[in-house]
């Protein structure tokens, strides 16, 4: 288990510088979105509105899944919601 967070952390350090922009890039993009990512970024109100509405349904889904894999409500003891978390507090 050691060596597979190890190797998580590793490649996670490798990999933070290499996702933000270039110094033409970051130029080319809005100021809100400067510095994150490479391309021109979104250019109108339509990209705007496309991208807001999916961060709310990434984030509706994220607090879901959470939610109900925390709490599944389920009685039956060999669910397989109750077989990942097993509960033996």
């Amino acid at each position: 288990m050691k060596k597979v967070i190890y190797s998580l952390v590793f490649f996670l350090a490798l990999g933070l510088n290499t996702g933000y922009a270039c110094d033409l890039c970051k130029k080319n993009q809005p100021k809100v979105l400067e510095n994150i990512t490479h391309g021109t970024g979104p250019t109108g109100t339509i990209d705007y509105i496309i991208t807001w509405s999916a961060i709310i349904m990434v984030g509706f889904t994220l607090f879901y899944s959470v939610k109900y894999l925390v709490n599944p409500k389920e009685n039956d003891p060999n669910h397989i919601k109750n077989s990942i978390l097993k509960r033996d507090f």
